[in-house]
């Protein structure tokens, strides 16, 4: 056996293929883990080296789980939706709020795991774990534990559901439904959304002076979120989020009839003028879906679709990001390939775009010919 160098301490091939490494000081044995033995031996140098520079190793004391998440949770920097989503999945680790931070250890995880995806869905798991690890990351840089519990137990495995948008054919009649007033209160809402792309909470707090109807474009820069029942007004999520968006005159007429009967500086609200509940609009479109004999869709959907028509006709992906309002492309070119195959088919297809199909190749002669 090869001799361990300085600072390596204790390292072991655990079963499920992960290694543990280990380094005892005075008296207290601290273990962490990862996927590769380099990585065991990089964590324990870092442990040591803590202890020569401090002469101790992390200790979080008797700081509970629950009392660790809130401070945690206090002090991150993160939108409103986002915090009120975490609050939520944080109440699934309830039961741990009075264990002591330091007694937290892989195998109790992976224990907590095991019973949570038999109590909850895969996603909630997902969304447990995701939270969680990243809580013991930063508690790893505070100096609370010494290496992240989750780094030794294995995601849970969360596949989301392939969802199905509405065929060309059915996004017409969709549209031609909704300019025949068959959309009810929210029809021009709807009808908006999937006109320009944006996302629901932009649309919310988009405003009469945003709009010019001379030029047939909108300006999105705010948006609403919905956080325990209130409405939050917001600044997008990114710079890019921030844009000025043509739009197509069915999307372009459907603020012309919203702004005959506006009584509000916002363009989109409930009868009484207030800012529509997501789940009061959910119902609402679920509602249209039934009577027009169409797939229900989510409202978030009808961004999607958006986006599908861009790809169906050829719009560069570049242009599309920017429509959407992604900070990057690889968003944007997840939805194209997801609807027209991957990269190297719409290269294909470009190339024969390209050649044109007046062009047929056949072989005379063992030789390769073009006849036009």
């Amino acid at each position: 056996m090869a001799r361990r160098s300085p600072g390596e301490g204790s390292i072991t091939k655990r079963k499920d293929g992960r290694w543990q490494g280990s380094l005892q000081v005075d008296g207290r044995r601290v273990s962490v883990y990862g996927k590769t033995r380099t990585e065991v031996v990089t964590k324990l140098k870092a442990l040591q080296k803590e202890v020569d520079e401090h002469h101790r190793l992390a200790n979080p004391g008797k700081l509970t789980l629950g009392g660790y998440l809130r401070q945690w949770q206090e002090q991150r920097d993160i939108r409103a939706g986002t915090r009120a989503r975490d609050e939520r999945t944080a109440k699934h680790l309830a039961a741990w709020n009075d264990i002591p931070l330091a007694k937290i250890t892989p195998f109790k995880v992976a224990s907590f795991f095991s019973e949570l995806k038999k109590a909850t869905s895969p996603r909630t798991a997902f969304g447990v774990y995701r939270l969680l690890h990243k809580a013991f990351a930063d508690s790893v840089n505070w100096g609370l534990l010494a290496s992240n519990p989750l780094d030794a137990v294995a995601c849970p495995r969360y596949q989301p559901e392939e969802r199905s948008l509405w065929t060309p054919d059915q996004v017409q009649w969709f549209v031609a439904a909704m300019q025949n007033g068959q959309g009810g209160h929210y029809g021009g809402l709807f009808l908006f959304l999937l006109a320009s792309g944006c996302r629901l909470g932009e649309a919310l707090g988009l405003r009469w002076s945003d709009i010019d109807f001379k030029s047939g474009a909108v300006r999105i820069e705010r948006q609403l979120t919905e956080v325990n029942g209130k409405h939050i007004e917001q600044a997008p999520k990114t710079k890019a989020g921030i844009r000025t968006i043509a739009l197509p005159s069915f999307g372009l007429e459907a603020l012309r009839r919203e702004k005959e009967h506006a009584t509000s500086v916002r363009v989109f609200v409930t009868e009484v003028g207030t800012t529509p509940l997501v789940s009061n609009l959910r119902r609402a479109l679920h509602a249209i879906c039934r009577r027009l004999g169409l797939p229900k869709i989510r409202v978030h959907d009808l961004r999607h679709l958006h986006l599908s028509m861009l790809a169906m006709a050829n719009v560069p992906v570049k242009v599309a990001q920017q429509r959407a309002g992604h900070a990057s492309a690889q968003m944007t070119m997840r939805v194209y390939v997801h609807l027209l195959g991957s990269e190297d088919r719409l290269a294909a297809e470009a190339l024969e775009r390209a050649i044109g199909p007046s062009c047929q190749v056949s072989r005379e002669g063992g030789d390769l010919c073009c006849k036009t």
